[in-house]
């Protein structure tokens, strides 16, 4: 089955998200999406500062989306969020998941390994997927989150 709107699709985690990174991977390729795995590639013990900053350089400027995903999802966000250019969000259901697209105009999105079962974590990745940017006063409101970085 290919997916109608596929995009290229940058992962990373940290071993407290390798086995969601894993199956979701899967499922995103089998639905057509082309998928570049930057790691971690086991359950060994990594830092998930380094792989939210690898999502986030790899997706910047491009025209690309980052799932990164670690235990809770909140430092690997913490993490990709330093990177000029990233809006990353943490997201946990089909509702997250929708809004991090349509008001946020996210490039990253984040996971909890730990804390999302994977059915959730499928529901959640394709609403974002499927949505689109609403602009109108959200795009005020990004240009104001972008201009911070200044």
């Amino acid at each position: 089955m290919i997916a109608v709107n596929t995009v290229k699709i940058v992962m990373g985690s940290d071993h407290g998200g390798f086995e969601l990174k894993e199956k979701l991977k899967k499922w995103l390729e089998k639905k057509g999406h082309s998928v570049e795995d930057i790691g971690c590639y086991s359950k060994e013990s990594v830092d998930y500062p380094d792989y939210g900053a690898k999502v986030a350089r790899a997706v910047v400027g491009k025209n690309r989306i980052g799932i990164a995903i670690c235990g809770t999802g909140i430092g690997i966000c913490m993490a990709a969020n330093k990177i000029k250019g990233i809006r990353a969000a943490l997201i946990y259901n089909e509702f997250t998941g929708k809004m991090a697209k349509e008001h946020n105009n996210a490039n990253v999105v984040c996971l909890g390994g730990r804390t999302t079962r994977f059915a959730q974590a499928k529901k959640a990745v394709n609403a974002f997927l499927k949505a689109g940017f609403q602009g109108g006063r959200h795009a005020r409101r990004v240009r104001k989150i972008m201009a911070l970085e200044k």
